[in-house]
């Protein structure tokens, strides 16, 4: 059970003070958003406004200079991410860059891929898609088809990645392809690639979700040739780095607060002398309150240097949980009353068809609690 004893984060002075910097900005730049367009949280994408958060100097704020970054603290990071999420500010167009695909670079390429491309993202100026998923695998790395072939002129890279989200908009995608035999070990010869989006032979179809957007894609490769120098880390090593990757991607706040939005109109639409409302609300802002110490003592834990992958998958488990809740909770509370139009009702359509798709991104609750038993030694 150590491993997932996640100590509460506490946040220093400079952290509230930055806070109080973000939200002043945010009222600016947001002023006037509906709640249509806020209810979307991390998805919403607007490349200008990634920009502007560069030059705020809030992409890439824990990355050392030499990267283009300022060396800020995991806990000031926090604050920016939470106070944008919570107002619902157009993030999707640099959060993978800047979530996973820049720290991954850092380390595994640090002297070959990161000096050129890392620059780039802390600028706002390059954004990344991730290739896992393919058909009929899902979640399950392990099966793997899409495979690199090395030749004289580089990797040669056939096959295809389904639900890549923002494929259609990224510079770069770091893939996850098989360049080797698969072994006893399931996850043997599988490596990671990047691959520039404009490479001859690489097609993006959108797939259409059950909101209507079109951030989920398909992406074929048809003979995609990327330079040697391309192979992030060691030949072989994919699985290992993907890993580590995976703990940045389940750690964060965007974790809890997806369904935000939904419970800031509750909140406002609330019944202040009905009991129901008391009780049900209450319990939604405990599990709010659990899930936040949660996942500061995850970014606390990643500013140590340990590794969170264990207690990162919990708290992505529990909180998808929490935020697939809301839209029931919603309906239950007011149900039939909602003006249709209104800030509740907006929030509430949304979500209820955006929910299911909580517990799938980020690797399935079922993968999940599958690491939390192996991890916990319970299989």
């Amino acid at each position: 059970m150590q491993a997932l004893n996640i100590s509460p984060g506490e946040l220093p002075p400079e952290c509230e003070a930055l806070r109080t910097e973000v939200r002043a900005f945010l009222e600016e730049h947001l002023a006037g958003w509906t709640a249509a367009r806020r209810v979307r949280n991390w998805s919403g994408r607007d490349a200008a406004f990634s920009r502007l958060l560069a030059t705020k100097g809030w992409l890439g704020m824990t990355w050392p200079r030499r990267y283009g970054g300022h060396e800020r603290s995991m806990l000031e990071r926090y604050v920016v991410l939470e106070e944008l999420l919570a107002a619902g500010a157009p993030v999707a167009a640099h959060w993978i860059a800047e979530r996973q695909s820049g720290p991954l670079l850092m380390r595994f390429a640090p002297d070959t891929l990161a000096p050129r491309i890392v620059p780039q993202i802390a600028r706002g100026e390059a954004f990344f898609c991730i290739g896992m998923s393919e058909p009929d695998s899902g979640s399950d790395l392990a099966s793997v088809r899409t495979h690199a072939r090395r030749t004289e002129r580089g990797w040669l890279i056939n096959g295809r990645k389904v639900w890549t989200t923002g494929a259609a908009e990224a510079h770069y995608m770091i893939a996850i392809v098989r360049t080797g035999e698969r072994g006893e070990n399931r996850h043997e010869g599988l490596s990671q690639l990047l691959v520039d989006m404009e490479t001859p032979g690489l097609t993006v179809r959108p797939i259409v979700s059950q909101v209507g957007d079109r951030e989920f894609n398909e992406v074929t490769f048809d003979d995609v040739l990327v330079p040697h120098e391309h192979l992030i880390g060691n030949e072989g090593d994919g699985w290992k780095q993907v890993v580590t990757e995976l703990a940045f991607e389940r750690s964060g706040p965007e974790r809890y607060l997806s369904s935000t939005q939904l419970l800031l109109e509750m909140l406002d639409a609330a019944d202040p002398g009905d009991a129901r409302h008391a009780v049900a609300l209450g319990r939604v802002t405990a599990r709010y309150a659990t899930l936040r110490q949660m996942s500061l003592g995850v970014s606390a834990m990643l500013a140590r240097g340990e590794n969170p992958a264990l207690a990162a998958a919990a708290v992505k488990d529990q909180g998808a949980l929490v935020e697939q809740a809301m839209p029931d909770i919603a309906h239950d509370l007011f149900g039939g009353s909602v003006p249709p139009g209104s800030p509740l009702a907006d929030a509430m359509d949304y979500l209820t068809l955006a929910v299911p798709s909580f517990s799938l991104r980020g690797g399935t609750r079922e993968i999940l609690r599958g690491i939390l038993a192996k991890g916990l030694d319970l299989r």
